[in-house]
């Protein structure tokens, strides 16, 4: 049984591959304060929790009956 720690924050490069949304997005989104992030030094930390909102965000409703 293996045991498997998802971190809690990710940097830019972690939320660009996570996402496919740019690193430079990523920095736009956390400077403008549209995303919640942590500045360690000189790495930009995001918290997962912050991605998966700005990914479920993204998301088109369904359409029924279109055609």
């Amino acid at each position: 049984m293996t045991n498997t720690q998802v971190p809690e924050l990710l940097g830019v490069d972690g939320a660009e591959y996570m996402s496919s949304i740019s690193r430079w997005t990523w920095r736009k989104y956390c400077y403008s304060g549209k995303v919640a992030s942590v500045k360690c030094g000189r790495r930009l930390l995001i918290p997962v929790s912050e991605i998966r909102r700005v990914m479920s965000e993204g998301l088109r409703p369904a359409v029924t009956g279109a055609r």
